[in-house]
């Protein structure tokens, strides 16, 4: 079994910690901090759980299992695997992400520059901003050292200089007032916020980026794969836990000085007062790279799936597809894709964690379908309805708020464990008449 260096392990563990790390990975642990107060430690050790670990865990999950999410999700039935499949690429790609991403690079990187935005000048941006994406993506065997090698120092560099800058300027303040959701429960606040980076759902699209990177070097065999993909991913991890604990650090010792609505306000006032123009522009560049990182790891991404579903089309004509589908529906403008995006979102989460809990649990109840199909289906009655509410075409159903944890959007926890005992009964029973 052939092994990678540690220097490209922590090549790929770089490129990794580019594809997880866009705008929102910024802009959420700063406000954490600033509501987090003197809960903060609690707050973040939550944050890092669900936006670090799960999707570290979501990696290797599809490291695992040869074929991707595809065949993880067909374990539940082949269609199935296909229709979900499709949808999680959709919605992170072409529907989703890339314009989100797209859409916030131009929010924080060019707008602060410009004296009256207008829709032009957000078209005359997606231009240039998806021809460099659509040229970065074009030869995905060299990802690895164009993100890895050349962007990731830079954005790490950035964030550093930033960070440094805040926590030397800064006195040291977590005493602050507290809001009341970290109040109460920081710790669990905290982990709820983690859901917000979406990176578990994109783990599941990079898997087959970080697979092929891995491949690229000479390697095939699946349990070395496994083994290189998860130091890598302890690479990014270490990468993410360091920035999310500094950017959140700088979060609680502004309020010192003002409160502000959101991360990005905080980051950029932050910025502006340590370094004065530069450091704006510092700023937006850092989050133009986020973006432009992860833009580009999700087209490549898309790509690479689509092309295996369809091997008629080319790699390039899909990438130039997604490109063109991406830049335009980012022209609808950033308000308006996240608030299309949370029903879709509401649905499609609570299967994915389920999918991966249960990919860790296959061998325990012998990849029996039954189990895959009763846990999916329980998760998926209340996601779906979830999902519906969101969309304003449900009502209440006073029954579902005695779940534990449904007004924190985790109602779907109980029924998915009660669907996967009733699976694992069912499938014991079977095989005892066998």
């Amino acid at each position: 079994m052939k092994q990678l260096s540690k220097k490209d392990i922590v090549v790929i563990g770089f490129m990794l910690f580019a594809l997880f790390f866009g705008a929102g990975n910024l802009i959420f642990p700063p406000f954490l901090g600033q509501e987090a107060g003197s809960h903060f430690w609690i707050a973040i050790t939550g944050f890092v759980i669900t936006g670090v670990g799960l999707p570290i865990i979501a990696i290797i999950a599809i490291a695992s299992v040869k074929g991707g999410i595809q065949a993880i999700s067909s374990r539940v039935h082949p269609l199935f695997g296909v229709i979900f499949t499709i949808s999680l690429y959709l919605m992170i790609g072409p529907f989703m992400g890339i314009p989100r991403g797209a859409n916030v690079a131009y929010e924080m990187g060019v707008v602060p520059f410009l004296s009256s935005p207008t829709s032009s000048s957000l078209t005359i941006f997606s231009i240039f901003f998806f021809i460099l994406v659509y040229l970065l993506s074009l030869n995905p065997s060299k990802l690895v050292d164009r993100i890895g090698v050349i962007l990731t120092p830079f954005l790490l560099g950035a964030i550093a200089f930033i960070g440094i800058g805040g926590l030397i300027n800064l006195e040291s303040s977590t005493l602050n007032e507290v809001s009341d959701k970290y109040a109460q429960s920081p710790f669990f606040t905290g982990f709820m916020e983690g859901y917000l980076t979406m990176d578990t759902i994109g783990a599941l699209a990079f898997g087959i980026v970080i697979i092929t990177a891995i491949k690229s070097k000479g390697v095939n065999d699946q349990t070395s794969i496994v083994q290189i993909t998860a130091k890598a991913g302890i690479v990014a991890g270490i990468g993410l836990v360091t920035v999310y604990v500094v950017i959140g650090l700088i979060g609680v010792n502004m309020t010192s000085i003002q409160t502000f609505e959101n991360g990005g306000q905080i980051l950029t006032s932050a910025a502006q007062q340590f370094y004065g123009a530069p450091g704006v522009v510092l700023l937006g560049l850092t989050v133009g790279v986020a973006c432009f990182t992860t833009c580009v790891g999700l087209v490549t991404a898309c790509s690479q799936y689509f092309v295996t579903l369809w091997p008629r089309l080319s790699y390039k004509q899909t990438a130039f597809m997604l490109t063109i589908i991406s830049g335009l529906i980012a022209n609808i403008g950033l308000n308006e894709i996240i608030s299309l995006s949370i029903p879709m979102l509401t649905v499609i989460y609570p299967l994915t964690i389920v999918l991966i809990v249960l990919t860790f649990l296959h061998k325990w109840f012998k990849g029996s379908p039954i189990v895959y199909i009763t846990t999916l289906t329980s998760t998926g009655i209340i996601s779906m309805y979830d999902g519906l509410k969101e969309a304003g075409l449900g009502k209440a159903v006073p029954l579902l708020q005695h779940l534990p944890l449904y007004s924190s959007g985790l109602g779907w926890w109980l029924p998915a464990v009660i669907g996967g005992l009733i699976g694992w009964t069912i499938s014991t029973l079977i095989d005892a008449k066998r």
